[in-house]
């Protein structure tokens, strides 16, 4: 090794290069676009401040985030990934790790990155077609048996979700669509995994499908705001839940899928009810029910012992008119009967003695006879017989029977 060249320490090197960093670039000013923006609880914010070429950590201390915000009216609300800002700093170096970054002490907004720009044109362009309209949302089902997921096969998100899934609603069916759910190829894959689960011949027909990815950074996200794939999610006939980065990430897919979930474990929450709640439910409805039933049954029980000791005396009464009035129809009915029967039997009366009077036979009292000939007809006149006819004579006491000579 040639001698004539420095040597160092890993150490001593990373001094000299801190020494030469901070010494030639502090107080610099530097254009770039946000990405992985953070802002943790203590106030102080990390990110990347990056262009095509390159890109530069940054940190904003809680003091001159607040600072740099109250000489900049919006900033709070611009900083965000996907911004384009112009930051004034130290650039220094972080000899533990062995990397630079700038420590920002103010900021401001030089307008938008051009992935935001995309993402806003393609956002209104969409929103204008109605895509994103909360009419044309449908409802999740409340029990669904099947769900088809649709990302990564390798890290925690799937596992994650099958977890949460099979342990809020056991002997569900999962089946996952392998997809790439970043960089170029990625939307592609996820489109296909949609079409997949939405195709007539599929043997698996799910209630539910998700599409969902882990944190990142918004280029990482950016897939999931690619037109074609925003508009399978939304063409999709099995309702669709977009579960896309953290809760404060929001894609286009977000937008078009029927239900947004901040985290991929909060979309396997949404889709499915917990099994054990359902039961302890039931078993409300159930008691609920019972108790309806008896106040139910008490309530017509009472009832009908009240109208029971109104009905009897009702009917009492009732039955005694009922019998008097029987009693009252039987008396007059009686009287009319026998009054009919005594006017029939005058009539009778008179009706005989009229028959009496008009009876040939009454005469023969009277010293008058009849005489029939044989076929029973009266002789009027002896040029109705012939000798030897037999003659029938009866008086008014006998009959004599003759032969005519």
């Amino acid at each position: 090794m040639p001698a004539a060249h420095p040597e160092f320490t890993v150490s001593s090197l990373t001094s000299a290069l801190k020494r030469t960093i901070e010494g030639g670039f502090s107080k610099v000013i530097v254009e770039g676009e946000v990405s992985g923006w953070k802002r943790y609880p203590a106030g102080h914010c990390y990110f990347t401040l990056k262009d095509e070429g390159a890109q530069i950590s940054a940190v904003m201390f809680a003091g001159q985030f607040e600072s740099s915000c109250k000489r900049h009216p919006g900033l709070a609300d611009g900083l965000k990934d996907g911004a384009k800002i112009k930051v004034f700093g130290n650039v220094t170096v972080y000899p533990p790790r062995g990397n630079y970054q700038i420590v920002v002490l103010s900021a401001t907004l030089a307008g938008l990155g051009d992935l935001m720009q995309k993402y806003l044109e393609l956002k209104a362009k969409l929103e204008g077609e109605g895509l994103f309209d909360p009419a044309r949302k449908r409802t999740l089902p409340s029990m669904p048996r099947r769900i088809g997921i649709v990302t990564s096969e390798a890290g925690a998100v799937i596992h994650d979700m099958c977890t949460v899934l099979t342990r809020r609603f056991p002997n569900l069916e999962i089946r996952l669509f392998p997809a790439q759910v970043q960089g170029a190829d990625a939307p592609k894959t996820i489109i296909a995994g949609i079409e997949y689960f939405n195709r007539e011949a599929c043997d698996f027909k799910p209630d539910v499908l998700i599409v969902a990815r882990g944190g990142g950074s918004f280029e990482d996200l950016f897939c999931f705001n690619d037109e074609a794939l925003v508009r399978a999610v939304a063409a999709s006939k099995v309702p669709t839940i977009s579960a896309v980065g953290h809760q404060t990430d929001y894609t286009l897919c977000d937008f078009a899928a029927d239900v947004r979930a901040g985290t991929p474990s909060i979309a396997a929450e949404i889709a499915v009810p917990v099994l054990a709640d359902l039961r302890d439910r039931l078993a409300s409805f159930d008691s609920q029910l019972a108790k309806a039933l008896r106040a139910k049954y008490e309530w017509f029980a009472q009832r009908t012992d009240h109208l029971s000791a109104a009905l009897v005396p009702a009917l009492q009464a009732r039955a005694a008119d009922v019998a008097h009035r029987i009693d009252t129809l039987s008396n007059a009915l009686g009287s009319s009967v026998v009054l009919g029967f005594t006017r029939r039997e005058a009539a009778f009366d008179r009706a005989r003695e009229k028959l009496a009077l008009l009876s040939p036979y009454s005469v023969l009292d009277r010293g008058y006879s009849l005489t029939t000939d044989k076929d029973g007809a009266v002789v009027k006149s002896a040029d109705q017989v012939s000798r030897g006819d037999v003659l029938h004579t009866r008086l008014a006491n006998g009959e004599i029977e003759s032969e005519v000579r």
